[in-house]
């Protein structure tokens, strides 16, 4: 036997334990790999098997006649069916999961299944990372939690999850698809999932550090995973959601830069020791989503990228309806087709200070192809022969992008700056993304905005009345909440809904309730005040102020103003009361309104077993990411 063999077995023999340290620090990320890929599986299959019941429940509800039971406003609720106990069920879980919350301060939520995930997620990881320590060298029982046994696993565990951090951080990733969850909606996972990975590699380092031979490995190797932690320390401190969004320019310029020396120095750090294909693929997916990005960028506008002489057309205007909002407007791209409320990434060079700086907006508008009447291109044939200004305002809604802009600082208060100089500005448009909320099944919808997010339920809004008109929705009723702090911001989408309420169809029932906050109604919101719209608690007074409205409004006795805050328990708990089969409420506003929403609907069991509809509820809550 040679010296070199010689002194592999005397390694081994003094430290029998490594062969299964290495063997379970390449192990269990696999099968922590295929926990997480079980669980996007089961949520993917839930999506399918409950979209798949809605559409067998709407056609049966379309086919069968007009529920009876509803008498002078209310539905009766003597008698239990329990054939509807399964109905019942599923009611009573969107309510636990979605609807029960953890408030933490004014701005920021956490639904029951949000916890859950996060929670069973940060579980399943920290019984990976020290599940089988015991030090088995000896013959007692084994030493707990040994050190040797953990220090590089936790690191080998974390590099694992940088693929699906990574994935989860992009707007083009398969999960969105698979599992229907929009791109936006993801991204609070994937900031959880980054912290509890940022505890686990810094506890990996300390570990190591507390004993390392640096004469074992290259000079660079340390220092590399020292860069790489501390790039990580400063993005989850500027990630810090009031950081975040007081400063959201910074964050993304930080994150951008952050991430890129991570993933470098991590690759090369965790290649020493064999474990580099783990970071690797971050590139791969980073990089496609990129290239895609890119790919639609020119796809979208190719008339500017291809100097030709109508690239002009494709310029945006910009109106500064208020000091705090600015509508930006612009001809549809070709190809470009969207559902309401999806959202659009706009770069602007003269707004943006990085050429490839670009932020998400809702989409206020809808393509031609949910035309409320026969006409779909251009403006109607009565705005053509009167040029009257109030349909051209309208038809915008139908025949352009449309983004009703929220002022703040930064990006938003630059464009505002460029709004009050009226002059157009280029744009170019990434998207499509995200998902519409499927209201094509429900017997009622309920859309309840604040402030701009009326961007997402006026598209909304237009695209329930186009089915309805078109047959592909069954919905019979559209309840659309509206709470402003001024009532001349009804200007700013009062030409679309008076266009949309006169080609509504005659079949759908509808309500228009506009709220106005500002005590006195015409008082200006005082500046600051428009980083929450008011939140939603009480109905403090109801007095009509009709006069402050629009006359093109006045001809439609469906729309009603009034004074003060809406009550939206009393509101929505009159929908359920008299309503039956499925009702939905989609929500866009601040988080005030999004949590009155979800107290509201937290529907005892009884009521779906009396005879009461189904609720379901999509929330949209405004502001930075």
């Amino acid at each position: 036997m040679d010296d070199f063999s010689a002194q592999v077995l005397s390694a081994r023999a003094a430290n029998p334990d490594k062969p299964i340290r290495t063997g379970r620090n390449r192990a269990y990320p696999h099968q922590l790999w295929w926990f997480l890929a079980s669980f996007i599986a089961f949520v993917a299959l839930c999506q399918f098997f409950s979209w798949v019941a809605t559409k067998i429940t709407a056609t049966r509800s379309s086919r069968a006649p007009q529920v009876q039971g509803i008498e002078d406003g209310v539905r009766s609720t003597k008698h239990v069916s329990w054939r509807r106990l399964p109905l019942a069920l599923v009611n009573t879980f969107r309510v636990i999961a979605f609807r029960w919350t953890l408030n933490i301060g004014d701005s920021f939520t956490l639904t029951f299944a949000e916890t859950a995930i996060v929670g069973g997620y940060f579980i399943a990881l920290y019984i990976w990372c020290f599940i089988n320590s015991e030090h088995r060298s000896t013959d007692l029982a084994g030493d707990k939690l040994n050190q040797s046994y953990w220090e590089n696993r936790i690191g080998v565990l974390g590099a694992s999850q940088l693929p699906l951090i990574t994935a989860l951080g992009t707007k083009n990733n398969a999960l969105s698809f698979i599992t229907g969850v929009s791109y936006d909606r993801l991204k609070f996972i994937h900031r959880m999932m980054a912290r509890s990975v940022f505890i686990l590699l810094w506890a990996h380092g300390i570990a190591r550090l507390t004993h390392l031979d640096a004469s074992q490995y290259p000079p660079w190797f340390v220092p590399l995973g020292i860069l790489a932690m501390s790039f990580f320390t400063l993005l989850l401190l500027v990630s810090i959601r009031p950081i975040r969004a007081r400063f959201y320019e910074l964050f993304y310029y930080v994150h951008v830069l952050s991430v890129l020396v991570i993933l470098l120095a991590g690759f090369f750090h965790a290649d020493d020791q064999k474990f580099g294909f783990y970071v690797w693929p971050c590139f791969i997916v980073w990089g496609l989503d990129r290239v895609i990005r890119l790919a639609r960028l020119v796809f979208y506008n190719h008339l500017y990228f291809g100097f030709s002489k109508s690239s002009g057309q494709l310029d945006a205007s910009l109106e500064l309806l208020s000091p705090h909002l600015v509508r930006l407007h612009l001809k549809r791209p070709p190809h470009f087709r969207w559902t309401p409320g999806q959202t659009a990434f706009l770069s602007m060079p003269a707004v943006s200070k990085f050429p490839i700086e670009s932020h998400p907006f809702t989409i206020a508008s809808v393509d031609a192809r949910y035309a409320l009447n026969d006409t779909r291109t251009g403006r109607s044939a009565d705005a053509e022969k009167n040029g009257a200004e109030d349909d051209a305002d309208a038809t915008l809604y139908w025949n352009e992008l449309v983004f009703l802009v929220h002022v703040r600082e930064g990006y938003t208060r630059r464009l505002a700056d460029n709004a009050a100089t009226g002059r157009k500005v280029k744009v170019l448009v990434d998207g499509p993304y995200g998902f519409s909320p499927d209201l094509d099944s429900d017997d009622t919808v309920v859309l309840v905005a604040g402030s701009s997010g009326v961007s997402f339920t006026l598209s909304t809004f237009l695209g329930v009345l186009s089915h309805v008109k078109s047959g592909k929705s069954i919905c019979r009723k559209v309840v659309f909440i509206w709470c402003i702090r001024d009532p001349t911001h009804i200007e700013w989408v009062s030409a679309a809904l008076s266009r949309a309420l006169e080609l509504a169809s005659s079949d759908l029932d509808i309500s228009v309730r506009i709220f106005v906050t500002a005590p006195g109604g015409h008082s200006i919101a005082r500046e600051g005040s428009w980083n929450e719209d008011e939140s939603v608690h009480s109905s403090e007074g109801t007095s009509p102020v009709a006069k402050t409205r629009p006359s093109s409004l006045l001809d439609f006795p469906t729309v009603q103003i009034a004074q003060g805050r809406p009550d939206l328990a009393v509101l929505l708990h009159e929908q359920v009361e008299t309503n039956t089969g499925r009702l939905s409420v989609t929500v866009c506003g601040s988080q005030g309104i999004a949590r009155a929403c979800r107290r509201a609907l937290r529907i005892p069991l009884s009521s779906v077993l009396k005879g009461g509809p189904s609720v379901v509820l999509h929330v949209e809550s405004f502001g930075y990411a």
